[in-house]
C-alpha cells in the first residue's frame, strides 16, 4: 500500500560529515508497496535538488509525482512487486530539516548556522529512515542527477544494504564546469539584497536571485540542439512584447522566464545553497584516494548506469568512468548512453528511451559478472 507524506525523527544528534550536528532532524519520505515476507524487495529512490518525496500520486496523495511514469503498478519499478520509498533529502525544504528549519536549540530557523551538508549525509539520513522500517536488506537504491550521486554515496556508505544500484546523470564527483556553474546561481541569490546574509524572512526568499538562477539552471538542464528546435528564432507575439527594449523578444526568453517564476517561492533560496554545494563537494576519491578506488567500496553487485549525450551539466563522460569503474570490480553492469535531445533533464521528459532500460533492470536477468554491457 502507499502513503502520503510521512516523517521519520532521527533521535539524538546528527554527527554531520564535515563538522557539526543536528538535534533530532527529521527527514520527510513517501512509500508505495508492501514490504515482502522476507523484507528484501525495498527500493530506496533519492531525488535530484528540487524534488520532494512524492514521487508518485497515491489514493492518500492523487498528484502527480515528479517521477509519475517511472513508479506504479505495471510501470518500470513495479509497486505491486516492490515497497519503494522516496526521501526529501536532508537540507531540503519539502518537510525534512534543512537551513529553514526551526533549530530546537535556538527556537529560530538555522538558516546560515545549519551545518555544512555533504551528499554523505543525505545518504546516511535516507538509510536511517530504511532502517526505521525494519528493512535490513534493499533491493536497489536509485536516484537520478544529485540523487545518482546519494546512490552512489549509499552503496559506499553501507555496502551490505543494497544489491542493485541505479544511477542515472550522476557523477562520481563534480567538474569544475559544473561547479563554476553553480557557484554563479549560488552568487545570484547573495547578491539580492533581499538575501541580506541569508536572514530573509521565512517564506519570502529572494525573488530576483532566485529567478536569475532558475534561468541560468534552466540553460544547463536541457541541451543547445533542444533549445534550437523547440524555439529556433521565434519572437513572441506583439500582445505579449513590454515595449521594454531589453524586455522579452524571443519565445526562448518567455520559457525561461515562465519557468523561473514557476520556480519562485516554492523552494527556499538559503537550502538551495546549501544542496547546490553539496554536490560541488562529492568526491568518491575521498572513499579510497582515487575515484576508482572509491568505486572499488560500491557494494551493489549488479548496477544499471544511464547517462545522456546531450547533457552539458553531467557529461556522459562521468556516467561512462562509473560504469567502467564498477565493471573493474567484477559488478554485472548495464550502461546506457541515451541520444535523448532533452539534456540532462531527459530522465524527467524522455520516458520513451527510459523505461524499457528500467524495466530490462528490475525486471530481467542482466549479464555475468564482470562483463559490461553497453547500450543507446
Amino acid at each position: 500500500m502507499s502513503s502520503a507524506r510521512q516523517l521519520h525523527t532521527i533521535s539524538g544528534r546528527f554527527r554531520m560529515e564535515h563538522g557539526g550536528s543536528l538535534v533530532d532532524p527529521v527527514i520527510a519520505y513517501e512509500t508505495w508497496g508492501e514490504l515482502n515476507f522476507q523484507r528484501d524487495n525495498g527500493v530506496l529512490l533519492f531525488t535530484g535538488l528540487s524534488p520532494s518525496a512524492h514521487a508518485a500520486s497515491s489514493n492518500e496523495d492523487p498528484s502527480t509525482g515528479w517521477w509519475e511514469q517511472m513508479l506504479g503498478p505495471r510501470r518500470p519499478i513495479d509497486t505491486t512487486k516492490y515497497f519503494v520509498i522516496c526521501v526529501n533529502s536532508l537540507g531540503s525544504c519539502f518537510g525534512s530539516t534543512g537551513a529553514a528549519s526551526i533549530n530546537p536549540e535556538t527556537g529560530e530557523p538555522y538558516r546560515l548556522d545549519f551545518p555544512v551538508l555533504t551528499i554523505e549525509d543525505i545518504a546516511i539520513a535516507g538509510q536511517r529512515v530504511v532502517e526505521s522500517l525494519g528493512i535490513k536488506r534493499l533491493h536497489a537504491v536509485v536516484g537520478a542527477s544529485m540523487g545518482g550521486m546519494t546512490a552512489i554515496a549509499h552503496s559506499i556508505l553501507f555496502p551490505e544494504v543494497a544489491d542493485g544500484l541505479v544511477s542515472i546523470s550522476g557523477a562520481a564527483r563534480a567538474l569544475p564546469y559544473s561547479i563554476g556553474l553553480r557557484s554563479l546561481q549560488r552568487e545570484m541569490i547573495r547578491c539580492d539584497p533581499a538575501w541580506n546574509s541569508g536572514n530573509y524572512p521565512l517564506g519570502k526568499s529572494p525573488i530576483d536571485g532566485m529567478r536569475l538562477a532558475r534561468k541560468l539552471g534552466m540553460l544547463t538542464y536541457r541541451s543547445t540542439a533542444e533549445f534550437e528546435q523547440r524555439f529556433g528564432r521565434e519572437r513572441v507575439p506583439e500582445e505579449r512584447q513590454t515595449g521594454d527594449i531589453f524586455g522579452i523578444d524571443f519565445e526562448v526568453e518567455s520559457y525561461l522566464d515562465a519557468h523561473a517564476k514557476k520556480f519562485i517561492g516554492t523552494f527556499d533560496a538559503n537550502c538551495y545553497m546549501y544542496l547546490s554545494r553539496a554536490m560541488d563537494l562529492f568526491d568518491v576519491a575521498d572513499h579510497g584516494g582515487s575515484v576508482e578506488y572509491g568505486l572499488a567500496r560500491v557494494g551493489a553487485r549488479r548496477a544499471l548506469i544511464i547517462g545522456v549525450e546531450t547533457d552539458i551539466l553531467f557529461p556522459i563522460k562521468q556516467q561512462r568512468e562509473i560504469a567502467d569503474g564498477l565493471n573493474k570490480n567484477g559488478r554485472e553492469v548495464d550502461f546506457r548512453a541515451m541520444p535523448s535531445l532533452q539534456g540532462h533533464d531527459a530522465f524527467l521528459v524522455d520516458m520513451d528511451r527510459f523505461r524499457p532500460a528500467l524495466c530490462d533492470f528490475f525486471n530481467c536477468t542482466m549479464n555475468q559478472p564482470g562483463a559490461l554491457r553497453t547500450a543507446s
